[in-house]
């Protein structure tokens, strides 16, 4: 008898999928049942993923309605909002990089979890599959042995044993005895149709998957690249990064939802599958193998007998009553006919090789091992399968929100970032406390009017005597005292010309400033000019 069943239970997840109301499109409900052949029962499926499309929508109307109003509204307090505005955007992509990694980090686990889930699936049916197949092989070999190489034995034995009646006899028991396995074989069902079908969905399930597999892991790779353009275009405060990461971002926004929707749809009906797999194989296996072989594999209990002890044991006592007959006429006819020895050998050579293969067959009919096969199917499925299908859903999820945190800091950061070189260009280029005029004088020094420390020791003879040039006081105008400033990036230890009462002056002024500060410029050099005369 077979041992116990280890009972399946499904998972609460994929009793609380199950629950989720199945509608149609004109939303009429529809029957929960998994039956992927009913057209009401797809339309339900497809329904799911409309509904996420209308949350996409209503997830794009909300984000454009907040961009218009940020591009519309005016400060009033420039200066304050615009410190509010930078802190808000540094803080706003800080967020939004750590949901992006942690919605990475959710994805990776949910895409190996059904990567794991769907492969034990594949694995098992692989095992069912070469059950099915050995057990095929067996029954065709054992029917051809005894129709064939049995049938040529006993008809030269009966050639050699014509003159002999009780021989003849027992010939014709054998045969009887051959006809009762042939019998027995026949009504055992064939797995072929069973077998071409489960290595077709294996081949497509492990063919969709792998393509899932790898579309998920280009997304994340999608999303951390995106994410580090995000930080990038902000710390290079680059108007080009971040107008493509808006874009890209866009699209990110789409494919998470879209994602969402693909997995919702397959999460639900596998779900409904999980729930009554027994009923659904029962169903679809009805005109090809008999109710009780299927219910014998999927119960495995010890309260079921196996629909093929009768034939077994027909089979076995058949194959014993022969081999007795076989041995008899070794030992009584070889004496008389040495001729007939080859072929009784020969038969008792079969006997014993169908032997072994029933004792084969024995085994792959108990219900055990494809049982076993059966859960492992289930548990991948069911439990690793589905799980990992809801991690990726809350993956969806938070790149999502992700991208939409970024998408809505776009605009403030590109504000300030346009504010910044509005303000810079309001400045003198000739100011030698701009900072783009510092950038643009360390970058491209005008080496032609300075006058480097080693020219000075272009005349000497030894590095010994090598002594820096004395400091002069110069009635230079103001604008070479500009110039100068620029070349060397306002360093004051290149200054040939006092800062005035050593204060220097502010850092980013008006040209009107500007203007007030060249005239009391003026009357300082002329006081130090009759002070210090060249």
């Amino acid at each position: 008898m077979p041992a116990a069943r280890v009972e399946y239970v499904a998972p609460w997840w994929v009793v609380w999928l199950h629950s989720v109301p199945h509608l149609g499109l004109r939303l009429q409900p529809v029957d929960s049942t998994f039956s992927p052949r009913d057209e009401s029962y797809r339309e339900s499926l497809l329904f799911l993923g409309l509904v996420a499309a209308v949350c996409l929508g209503l997830h794009l109307i909300l984000l454009t309605a907040y961009l218009v109003c940020v591009c519309c509204c005016r400060q009033d307090d420039a200066v304050q909002a615009k410190r509010r505005s930078s802190c808000c955007v540094t803080w706003t992509a800080v967020v939004a990089g750590l949901i992006c990694c942690a919605a990475v980090g959710v994805g990776f686990y949910g895409n190996s979890e059904t990567n794991d889930g769907v492969y034990q699936l594949i694995y098992s049916l692989d095992n069912a599959n070469h059950t099915f197949s050995g057990i095929d092989t067996l029954v065709s070999g054992t029917t051809q042995k005894m129709k064939v190489e049995l049938e040529q034995h006993l008809a030269r034995l009966s050639e050699i044993f014509a003159a002999r009646g009780d021989y003849i006899q027992t010939l014709k028991f054998m045969q009887q005895m051959a006809g009762n396995i042939l019998g027995q074989l026949s009504g055992f069902p064939e797995w072929g149709e069973v077998t071409a079908e489960l290595t077709k969905l294996s081949d497509q399930t492990g063919y969709v998957e792998y393509y899932r597999w790898l579309s998920y892991l280009l997304l994340f790779i999608l999303d951390l690249v995106l994410c580090f353009i995000a930080c990038l275009g902000l710390a290079k405060r680059s108007r080009c990064l971040l107008a493509l990461m808006l874009c890209c971002g866009l699209l990110a926004l789409l494919l998470s939802w879209t994602s969402l929707a693909a997995d919702t749809a397959t999460a639900v009906a596998t779900s409904d599958f999980c729930v009554a797999p027994d009923t659904f194989i029962l169903n679809i296996t009805e005109g090809q193998i008999r109710t009780e072989v299927t219910r014998y594999y999927l119960y495995c209990s010890q309260s079921l007998s196996s629909p093929f002890q009768q034939a077994l044991t027909i089979f076995q006592r058949s194959l014993t009553t022969m081999q007795i007959q076989v041995v008899g006429l070794l030992q009584f006819a070889v004496p008389l006919f040495p001729t007939a020895e080859k072929d009784l050998l020969g038969i008792q050579l079969l006997l014993n090789s169908s032997e072994s293969s029933l004792h084969q067959l024995t085994a792959m009919l108990d219900c055990r091992g494809l049982h076993k096969d059966y859960l492992d199917a289930l548990t991948g499925i069911c439990y690793d399968g589905i799980e990992g299908l809801l991690y990726l859903g809350l993956f969806s999820l938070l790149a999502a929100l992700a991208f939409s945190t970024v998408i809505c800091a776009g605009p403030r950061a590109w504000k300030h970032l346009t504010t910044r070189d509005r303000d810079y260009d309001d400045i003198d280029d000739d100011d030698p406390f701009n900072p783009q005029a510092r950038r643009i004088a360390a970058h491209n020094p005008p080496r032609g009017q300075l006058r480097s420390f080693c020219s000075y020791s272009s005349g000497l003879g030894s590095q010994t005597s090598l002594q820096p040039p004395a400091q002069t006081i110069s009635n230079a105008p103001v604008s070479e005292y500009m110039n100068q400033a620029v070349l060397f990036g306002g360093n004051p230890r290149y200054e040939n010309v006092p800062l005035i009462g050593r204060g220097s002056p502010p850092p980013t002024y008006s040209p009107s400033m500007r203007a007030t500060y060249l005239s009391v410029a003026d009357e300082h050099l002329r006081h130090y000019g009759n002070e210090f005369p060249a």
